[in-house]
């Protein structure tokens, strides 16, 4: 990477971040069609291009049979991957509309009117893709994953592997995982993937470095396979890499990390109160703490009104959303040059008002006390967890003995877009995790009994 973007020396001679720039961070160019990039501004632009192509697509449309963090529905329908996305994908174009009209008073720039007036399709669509290389069972199938190879049958692979690939396995992570199915060209498939914008790409990586950055907690936003298309997409757009492997975030991204953690959080809340897990009383006294006593008053007295409960915590929940936004928002311009200089910590959720921040952490510390423990989560969990597992050990062992006869039948029943197939162990094995991790949960559950003799073909 030139040195000029990764950083500058000081009069100290101290090495401090270069600020990033947004006529540059905001770029059309496609991966894997550069040759074919228009500069020329069209009536719809390559970013709205990006959003529609995701929608219509395979990977996208799966979502709707996958877990986000309750059950599938029965009679109460509550929300799955596709749904979160979408809803993730309104409040982050919200938002994104928010700041640029802010930046836009701020910047006296007019060639600068473009990048910022396209910010929110980017962050829209970078909220579409950001669960996609999510597993089946909910937030707990990426542990799943990342703990059969540190403590279950996945361990044996560990003499025949690098490091980086070993530190790739056993953290597995969804946001790298979702940056490789947009990127990579699988089997039978064209060059770029999704052969998305720079820009699009670069705001869903949360955690800009390698798996062997990703400390205790196990995250990161790219594999090894997949770390040179970063650094190819990193260098056009003008973010540096502030120490080797670890980049600053390209500042849309905090965006979008704030629009999914409003969702998950508020949304999480209101399906809770629907199973019947919260109270409308708790519910409403949660989302009520976001707000003043004077608008209390006045959006109690819209409530009353209301007699539905359900409609009552919904009235509630879209001025929390609303609330939050705005701040989020404020807080990003207020912070903007730290963000460019790739210097700001934490999250916008953090630096909100004091107000929305202890009614925000009042909701967290409910999900994690009363919902995500709750019997109906951790069901799913366990049979996601045994689902998964046996999936995974099954595939595992045909990566590993692709000439054995049982290995030949079991590759007839993966798609030839997955290397699976391939003459290189690794690759094999990152062909199984790309299978698995596209399932849904119901072809995952069929799968395992299929493969477990639990069912038969109609004869």
């Amino acid at each position: 990477m030139q040195k000029d973007m990764s950083s500058r020396v000081d009069g100290a001679g101290a090495a401090t971040p270069s600020k990033m720039d947004w006529k540059r961070l905001i770029s059309d160019k496609r991966l894997g069609l550069e040759e074919f990039h228009d500069p020329r501004h069209h009536t719809r632009s390559d970013f709205q291009r990006d959003y529609d192509r995701l929608i219509f697509s395979s990977p996208f449309r799966r979502m709707q049979n996958k877990t986000q963090v309750f059950p599938l529905p029965g009679s109460i329908f509550v929300h799955n991957r596709l749904t979160h996305s979408l809803e993730v994908s309104s409040v982050g174009r919200s938002m994104a509309n928010e700041v640029a009209l802010r930046l836009l008073d701020r910047h006296s720039d007019r060639d600068l009117m473009w990048q910022l007036m396209n910010i929110g399709d980017i962050v829209a669509t970078a909220c579409l893709s950001h669960d996609l290389g999510n597993p089946p069972f909910g937030h707990s199938g990426e542990k799943t994953i990342s703990t059969f190879f540190t403590e279950g049958e996945g361990m044996a692979l560990r003499p025949l592997l690098t490091d980086r690939q070993w530190s790739d396995l056993s953290n597995f992570e969804g946001n790298a995982n979702s940056f490789r199915l947009l990127t990579h060209q699988f089997e039978g498939r064209r060059e770029g993937g999704f052969a998305m914008t720079y820009s699009a790409l670069a705001a869903v990586v949360k955690y800009p470095y390698s798996s062997g950055l990703a400390g205790e907690k196990g995250k990161f936003g790219f594999f090894e396979s997949e770390e040179g298309i970063y650094r190819r997409v990193a260098e056009a757009l003008g973010i540096p890499e502030l120490e080797p492997g670890r980049f600053a975030r390209h500042p849309l991204v905090w965006l979008v990390e704030a629009a999914d953690d409003i969702c998950y959080q508020v949304m999480d809340i209101e399906d809770a109160h629907r199973l019947k897990i919260l109270s409308t009383d708790e519910v409403m006294n949660l989302f009520l703490g976001f707000f003043s006593e004077e608008r209390r008053a006045k959006m109690l007295r819209m409530t009353a009104r209301l007699r539905d409960p359900n409609e009552q915590i919904g009235y509630l929940r879209s001025n929390v959303i609303g609330a939050m936004v705005e701040d989020c928002a404020r807080v990003f311009c207020e912070h903007e040059d730290a963000i460019l200089t790739g210097e700001a910590r934490g999250s916008l959720i953090e630096k909100m008002s004091p107000r929305l921040a202890e009614a925000y952490a009042e909701c967290s510390a409910t999900a994690h006390s009363r919902i995500y423990r709750s019997p109906e989560v951790v069901d799913i969990e366990i049979a996601g967890n045994r689902i998964l597992t046996y999936l995974l050990s099954t595939l595992t062992e045909a990566a590993l003995h692709p000439e054995r006869n049982f290995s030949q039948l079991l590759f007839e029943k993966v798609p030839a877009q997955y290397a699976m197939r391939s003459g290189d162990l690794f690759e094999r094995i990152q062909g199984m995790l790309d299978h698995v991790s596209g399932m849904t949960d119901v072809y995952a559950l069929n799968l395992y009994r299929q493969l477990r003799g639990l069912t038969l073909p109609a004869v």
